[in-house]
C-alpha cells in the first residue's frame, strides 16, 4: 500500500535526471576550479607520499636479510618519518581547501534554490504544495551541503590513494597486484548490486519526506478548520499512513546498507590473505623477494582505510544525489509566461471571455465578461465556490486562464514584469506572513525607501495603533524569540504593506476575515480614505463591503450572474438580495 499524496502528480515539482545532475556537478566545479584543482594537486601528493612507507619498509627487510648496516636502516626509518609527517600535513590540508570548496559550492547551491523557487509561477508554488518545496530546501540542501563539505573531500582523497596503492603494488610485482585487484571484485559486486537499487530507493525516501512534510504542514495550518468539522481522526489517519510510508522507504534503504557493509567489511581481507599465499608461494620458488610480498601486503592493508572511507559515504552520497536531483530539478520548473515590454496605456482592466481550469481539466470560470473602471470600488460576492476567488487570482495575474484575456491598459496582467505588476494590482488575501524580523524590516518590504513617518502613517492607515504600546515601537522583534502577535494584528501589518507599496489596483481576498467586524470596517475605510482615486475590487462574505462599494458583482457556479449597485441588486430581488436579507435575519424577498 502507498500513501496518497495530497498533491496531485501534475502538479508536484520536477526532479532531474542523471544526466543533468551530471551537468550541473561539472558546472559547479568550473565555478570554483581552481580550490578544486589546488585540492586535487594536494591529495596527489598526500597519496604519493603515503606510498613511500611500505616501499621503504620492504627495502628494510631486503637490507637486513642481506646483513646490511645499520645506519641505512636509520636513514630509511627517517625517511618513512618525514613521509608520514609530509602525507599528514598534506591531506590535512587537502581537506581544508575541500572543506573550503564544499562551503562556497554549497552556498552557490542555495543561492540558485532560492532564485528558482522565486521564479516559479505562484499557482505553481501553491499547487505542488509547501511540503515538497520546503523540503528541498532544508532537508535536500542540508543533505547536498554536508556531502560538499565532508563526503566530498574525502571520497575523493580516498580515491586517490586507492588508485595511487593499487599503482604502486602492480609496480612491485604485476602477478601480486592482479591477485590484490581479483581480491577486491567482492566489494565491486556488493558496490554495483547497492548503487542499482539506492538511486530509487533514496529518490522514493525523498518523495515520502515530501509528502509527510505536506501531510502535516496542511493539518498543522489547517487545525482550526480540522477542529471545526470534527476532521481529527481522518487527519490523524492521514498522518499515520504517511509517516508509515516514510518508514516503510527508509526500511529500503536500510536494508540496502544492511547487505552493503557486512559484504564490504568481508572482502576487505580476501586481497591480505591472497597476496600473502601466492606471494609466499613465489617468494618460496624464489621469483620475488621477501620485502616485495611483504610491501605489497601492507598496501593492500592499507587499502582499508581509503576504502571504508568510501563505502561508509556512500550511501550519503547516493541520499545527496537524490537530494540533488531534487534541488536541481527546480531548474526544469515551469516559468513564467514571457514578459511583454509594453507598458500599461491606462489602468482600466477588463476580462474579456475568460474561463479557466485547474488540473482536473474542469472548468471553474465559464466565459466572465467584467469591466473594472479606474478608480471603481467593485464588490463580488457568492456562495462558497462561486470562483470568486479564482477570478482574483486572474485579476491579479497570479494565474492565466485557458481561455479568454484578463488585461490592464490593454496589455495581458499575467505578462507583466513582476515589478510592474507590483506598481499595478496587489492581491492580498486570509494568508500572510510576519517574518521573524522587526516591524520595520516586515513593513519596509514593500517599500524599501520609507521612513519612520511613512511607516507610521500606513499603520495609522489601518487602525494598528497598538504598535505604540510594543516596547520598543517600529524596532520590537517579532516571531519565535520575538513578540508574538496574533492573526488580527498580523493581517494588520500586511494591509499595512499594500499601502506602502501603493498600487492603482487592490484586490482583497476576505482580507479582514481575521478582524473583528468594527476592526476590520475601520481598517476598509480607512483604506477607502488612503487609496482614493485607486481601484478597490473586494472579494468578501461580509456583506457591508458590497453596500459600501460602487458595484457589486455576484458570482454562482463560475459565472458572473449579477451586476449593479447594491439598490439596484436588492431592488431586482435576485440572488444578491436574497443573500443581503439572509445576512440581515430577514426573510428573503418574494420573488417577482
Amino acid at each position: 500500500m502507498t500513501v496518497a499524496s495530497e498533491t496531485p502528480a501534475s502538479a508536484r515539482l520536477p526532479v532531474a535526471d542523471p544526466p543533468q545532475v551530471r551537468r550541473a556537478a561539472l558546472r559547479l566545479i568550473r565555478q570554483d576550479r581552481r580550490a578544486f584543482a589546488a585540492m586535487i594537486v594536494l591529495t596527489g601528493l598526500a597519496a604519493a607520499a603515503g606510498l613511500v612507507g611500505p616501499w621503504l619498509l620492504g627495502r628494510v627487510i631486503n637490507t637486513v636479510r642481506a646483513g646490511g648496516a645499520a645506519d641505512a636502516v636509520d636513514r630509511y626509518a627517517l625517511t618513512i618519518l618525514v613521509c608520514a609527517l609530509a602525507q599528514l600535513l598534506l591531506a590535512r590540508y587537502a581537506r581544508l581547501v575541500g572543506h573550503r570548496f564544499g562551503e562556497r559550492t554549497s552556498a552557490r547551491i542555495r543561492e540558485q534554490l532560492v532564485d528558482r523557487a522565486l521564479a516559479l509561477p505562484a499557482s505553481v508554488v501553491e499547487r505542488a504544495g509547501t511540503g515538497d518545496l520546503t523540503a528541498r530546501g532544508t532537508t535536500d540542501v542540508t543533505a547536498v551541503g554536508r556531502t560538499l563539505r565532508d563526503a566530498g573531500p574525502e571520497v575523493f582523497i580516498a580515491t586517490v590513494q586507492v588508485l595511487f596503492i593499487l599503482g604502486a603494488v602492480f609496480v612491485l610485482d604485476p602477478l601480486l597486484g592482479a591477485c590484490g585487484v581479483l581480491g577486491l571484485l567482492g566489494i565491486w559486486f556488493a558496490t554495483r548490486w547497492y548503487l542499482r537499487r539506492a538511486h530509487t530507493a533514496y529518490l522514493a525516501e525523498g518523495e515520502a519526506n515530501s509528502a509527510l512534510a505536506e501531510v502535516l504542514a496542511a493539518t498543522a495550518s489547517g487545525a482550526r478548520t480540522v477542529e471545526a468539522f470534527s476532521l481529527q481522526r481522518r487527519r490523524v489517519a492521514a498522518c499515520q499512513e504517511a509517516i508509515e510510508h516514510s518508514r516503510r522507504t527508509r526500511t529500503r534503504t536500510l536494508f540496502l546498507r544492511s547487505v552493503l557493509f557486512p559484504s564490504v567489511d568481508v572482502s576487505y581481507v580476501i586481497p591480505v590473505v591472497a597476496v600473502l599465499l601466492i606471494g609466499g608461494a613465489l617468494y618460496d620458488a624464489g621469483a620475488v623477494s621477501l620485502g616485495t610480498v611483504v610491501a605489497c601486503a601492507l598496501y593492500l592493508r592499507q587499502l582499508s582505510q581509503p576504502l571504508g572511507a568510501i563505502l561508509l559515504w556512500v550511501e550519503q552520497l547516493q541520499s545527496s544525489g537524490a537530494s540533488f536531483a531534487r534541488v536541481e530539478g527546480l531548474a526544469d520548473g515551469p516559468r513564467a509566461p514571457a514578459l511583454t515590454g509594453r507598458a500599461p496605456a491606462d489602468e482600466r482592466i477588463e476580462v474579456a471571455g475568460v474561463r479557466y481550469a485547474y488540473d482536473d481539466g474542469r472548468d471553474v470560470l465559464h466565459g466572465v465578461d467584467l469591466t473594472v473602471r479606474p478608480g471603481e470600488r467593485l464588490a463580488v460576492v457568492g456562495p462558497s465556490g462561486a470562483g470568486k476567488s479564482t477570478l482574483g487570482r486572474l485579476l491579479a495575474g497570479i494565474d492565466r486562464p485557458r481561455t479568454g484575456t484578463v488585461t490592464v491598459g490593454q496589455v495581458p496582467i499575467a505578462r507583466l514584469d513582476p515589478d510592474e505588476l507590483r506598481r499595478q494590482v496587489v492581491l492580498v488575501t486570509q494568508e500572510h506572513h510576519i517574518f521573524v524580523d522587526t516591524v520595520r524590516d516586515n513593513l519596509l518590504i514593500a517599500a524599501p525607501a520609507a521612513t519612520d513617518e511613512e511607516l507610521r502613517a500606513a499603520l495609522d492607515a489601518v487602525g494598528a495603533d497598538w504598535i505604540d504600546e510594543l516596547p520598543d515601537g517600529l524596532d520590537t522583534a517579532l516571531g519565535a524569540d520575538g513578540l508574538r502577535i496574533d492573526g488580527a494584528r498580523s493581517q494588520q501589518l500586511a494591509l499595512a504593506r499594500v499601502v506602502l507599496a501603493d498600487p492603482h489596483t487592490l484586490i482583497l481576498d476576505e482580507a479582514t476575515a481575521l478582524l473583528d467586524p468594527a476592526t476590520a470596517r475601520h481598517a476598509e475605510r480607512a483604506l477607502a480614505a488612503v487609496l482614493e482615486g485607486r481601484t478597490v475590487i473586494a472579494i468578501a462574505h461580509r456583506l457591508h463591503t458590497a453596500r459600501d462599494a460602487d458595484r457589486v458583482a455576484v458570482m454562482a457556479d463560475g459565472r458572473l450572474t449579477e451586476l449593479g449597485t447594491h439598490d439596484e441588486l436588492v431592488a431586482r430581488g435576485g440572488a444578491y438580495a436574497a443573500l443581503w436579507h439572509s445576512w440581515h435575519g430577514e426573510p428573503p424577498p418574494s420573488p417577482r
